[in-house]
């Protein structure tokens, strides 16, 4: 009997302590709502949460691309990305040019606004990330940057 028939004949409740002792999406889930929650706390005060902030640095670093781009890179499907983006549009914190080549693609660039956010921001980012640092110590986060770092050239490889 497979594995897969063996978790079949299991009850609920079984199956719920099995999930609870070993799953990875539970945990990591866990891990970012507490460290997302840090995160926010020490932006609102600069008017922006940890996922806009994300994003806003994403496309600063960019330098101009197109959604489908940013989607890629953010690993982020189209209408949640556009809802994201809509966000930050409206805030006037990014904004899209008219393409060179004058097709429909419009690269987003972050606004003159964006980059103000992005540079007074920056000292409320930084408290985060050392009361992060504290939560999670040296060992968890170097742990945490090595496995995102190396997930992210894996899925990269495996796009291409």
């Amino acid at each position: 009997m497979t594995k897969i028939n063996r978790s079949l004949k299991k009850s609920h409740s079984d199956v719920a302590r099995e999930v609870n002792r070993y799953c990875v999406l539970t945990r990591t889930r866990r891990i970012s709502r507490i460290i997302t929650s840090i995160y926010d706390e020490q932006l609102r005060p600069y008017g922006v949460n940890a996922p806009q902030f994300s994003l806003l640095v994403l496309v600063a670093r960019l330098g101009g691309a197109t959604r489908a781009e940013i989607g890629r890179a953010n690993y982020q499907d189209r209408s949640t990305l556009s809802r994201n983006l809509g966000l930050l549009l409206s805030e006037g914190w990014i904004e899209e040019i008219p393409s060179a080549e004058g097709g429909r693609s419009r690269p987003i660039v972050i606004s003159r606004s964006g980059s103000e956010l992005l540079v007074s921001a920056a000292s409320g980012w930084r408290s985060a990330q050392l009361k992060a640092e504290e939560l999670l110590g040296k060992n968890g986060v170097s742990a945490i940057v090595h496995l995102a770092d190396g997930i992210a050239a894996d899925t990269k490889t495996e796009r291409t």
